[in-house]
């Protein structure tokens, strides 16, 4: 296993709590001199606000353990194409490489519906490669929603 693989099965790991509290299960980890220093994963619901997803949950932990919002050193892997308002955060906190395992072809911004981190004007340099692991990432969330629809009609 290689080390984007190492640490795409974490982001899965997180993606795994997601799942099990109802949430969409999407995780994330970030990673600065090869160790982890922050994990998130999305908790939208739980807390009911729409900024809990797990890209931003990871970024302010990595924040607070650094002592600064630059997270130049750092790397992140996500399990699914980070949104619009995640590609932002991740050019603003100044990740170095961003790898991701599922696109996200319906609301994905860093390649399919919109490049963020490509777009002209943008200072930061944010490497990007997506799919790390990417039957294994896109399981968890066509598994999630196909026992959510599964659920809600057994409901109605």
């Amino acid at each position: 296993m290689d080390v984007h693989e190492k640490f795409m099965k974490e982001a899965l790991k997180e993606a795994k709590k997601a799942y099990r509290k109802g949430e969409t299960p999407i995780g994330a980890v970030i990673v600065k001199d090869g160790k982890i220093i922050a994990k998130g994963h999305n908790k939208r619901e739980t807390k009911k606000n729409a900024l809990c997803h797990a890209e931003i949950i990871a970024i302010n932990k990595a924040c607070r353990k650094l002592g600064g919002w630059r997270l130049f050193q750092c790397d992140m892997y996500v399990t699914l194409e980070p949104c619009l308002m995640c590609a932002g955060a991740i050019v603003q906190s100044r990740i170095k490489n961003l790898y991701f395992g599922a696109c996200d072809k319906k609301g994905g911004a860093v390649g399919s519906l919109i490049d963020i981190p490509a777009l002209d004007g943008i200072t930061q340099e944010v490497n990007t490669e997506g799919g790390i692991l990417e039957d294994e990432c896109s399981s968890i969330l066509k598994d999630f929603f196909k026992e959510l629809r599964k659920t809600k009609s057994a409901n109605d």
